[in-house]
């Protein structure tokens, strides 16, 4: 009994330095800072083990292990494009990319994102007409796959995909697969067999060394990146399962948009895949140009390739969101699964609610993830009461991530409007610079309005009071969810 005492004791010392090292040390984000302390007063013994395995700061680490020269052949690309463009010499097709410039700078100088003009989109938001395409493109390799998605299902797609892919590996191709061990966490560490047997790769990205205890839960690697021959590439919402088919049979149809680019853009998808990649596995994947074709594509369209992650400076992605909500002049639309914003982002919306910019914001109205949802309602009052129109998708369950601003710039990626997005996972989006793409996914967004209920300011007055308890819980620890 007196060692268990002791023990207590000294896990409570411990857990007050660990309060003290978040509040003079860590230099976190102010809202951040409260929960972590809250979870550490009201529950000192699982706060510590929770601060343990989720209170991780990667930004002070430098992960990504990228050689001289190569830095030096960004710089150089980078150094030539801002030039191009202080002087309105990018050559893209539309002109009114160059309304964008400051946006486009900023992706350009802190993210390396270089801008390419010669792409060409196919949007898709159904999973089967998705997959469907994926499948012709797989069976059409002839040099290499390149694929990461962060949940994969050992089910009926899971398996489609599997069994092209190591098709592919027999015949010579080379097939790379990278999943998140976060998000795949059920499925079997033999379901690849197979295709390693056929002479293919596939590996988790940062798994766990002992079982079920992973001290890097907190950062996922939520991006979707599919890239064959360097010429076709895949960005998007959508993961490898049967879900993704509209198959659950509680969430129903699932709404989401997933980008088919060919172009420049490709091999902006490639440099980060490869990144991740070398990171998962420990050894380096040589720069070769067969990964890297230089012929020009057919396409007119201008594209960015923005990747964020908890060991970045900058918030890339979520600074992408801020800038272009602050150039609206007309209209913003919004598609997430989740809304837990961060204060620059809710403000941006606001502040342009308020200055008579048409802000809608588009959630589902079914849940995966019910305290996540709580969390996201929360915001919903501050919303109506500048002006922002907020909707509900009723037909299924809408995982879509996408912002169109005044029909001429879009961003679909796999970010969603949340704190974990922004700060914690690694994420990739496209930020599309063409009136033709934009116009598209207005469009797209103003025909799932007729699948969607509007809720009123009166209706969100009205809720129980049960709602509003649980809301609040949400929220106040909503910046470490």
């Amino acid at each position: 009994m007196e060692i268990l005492s002791k023990l207590y004791i000294l896990l409570l010392v411990v857990n007050i330095m660990f309060a003290l090292s978040i509040i003079f040390l860590e230099r976190r984000n102010i809202a951040a800072t409260w929960s972590w302390l809250m979870v550490l007063v009201f529950f000192p013994i699982v706060g510590f083990f929770l601060y343990i395995f989720l209170g991780q700061n990667l930004r002070k680490r430098k992960i990504y292990r990228i050689k001289r020269q190569e830095v030096a052949m960004v710089s150089r690309q980078v150094e030539e494009q801002a030039t191009q463009l202080t002087h309105a010499q990018l050559g893209c097709h539309d002109p009114s990319v160059y309304e964008y410039e400051n946006l486009i700078y900023m992706h350009l100088t802190t993210n390396y994102s270089l801008l390419s003009s010669d792409n060409k989109v196919d949007i898709f938001t159904d999973g089967n007409d998705k997959f469907a395409q994926l499948l012709q493109d797989i069976e059409a390799a002839q040099d290499h796959i390149h694929m990461l998605y962060y949940i994969v299902r050992d089910d009926e797609l899971g398996r489609r995909i599997l069994n092209a892919l190591t098709k592919k590996a027999r015949e010579g191709v080379e097939v790379r697969f990278l999943y998140d061990d976060i998000g795949s966490s059920h499925l079997s560490r033999h379901f690849f067999d197979e295709l390693r047997k056929a002479g293919g790769e596939a590996v988790p990205f940062f798994p766990s060394k002992i079982p079920y205890i992973n001290p890097r839960i907190n950062y996922r690697n939520h991006r979707k990146i599919v890239v064959i021959d360097g010429k076709v590439g895949y960005v998007g919402g959508f993961n490898v399962g049967n879900e993704y088919l509209g198959l659950d049979p509680y969430l129903g149809y699932w709404r989401d948009t997933h980008l088919r680019l060919s172009g420049g853009a490709v091999l902006n998808l490639q440099a980060p895949f490869f990144l991740d990649w070398n990171l998962a596995t420990g050894e380096g994947v040589a720069y070769e140009e067969r990964y890297f074709p230089k012929e020009v594509g057919e396409g007119k369209t201008a594209i960015q390739i923005v990747t964020s992650g908890p060991n970045s400076k900058w918030h890339h992605i979520r600074d992408g969101y801020v800038k272009m909500i602050h150039s609206a002049k007309e209209s913003v639309l919004l598609q997430s699964p989740y809304f837990i914003p961060d204060d620059s982002l809710l403000n941006a919306m606001k502040i342009a609610a308020l200055s008579g910019v048409d802000v809608k914001l588009m959630l589902p109205r079914k849940a995966d993830h019910k305290f996540t949802r709580w969390a996201s309602h929360s915001y919903v009052g501050e919303l109506l009461e500048s002006g922002i129109k907020c909707y509900f998708y009723e037909k299924g369950f809408l995982h879509a991530k996408t912002i169109v601003v005044d029909g001429k710039i879009a961003s679909v990626g796999t970010a969603n409007l949340d704190i974990r997005s922004f700060k914690l996972n690694f994420e990739i989006n496209a930020f599309v610079y063409d009136t033709e793409t934009a116009c598209k996914l207005a469009h797209i967004f103003n025909e799932d309005l007729k699948e969607c209920s509007e809720e009123t300011l009166a209706e969100y007055i009205r809720r129980s009071r049960f709602a509003r308890f649980k809301e609040s819980i949400a929220r106040l620890v909503s910046p470490i969810l």
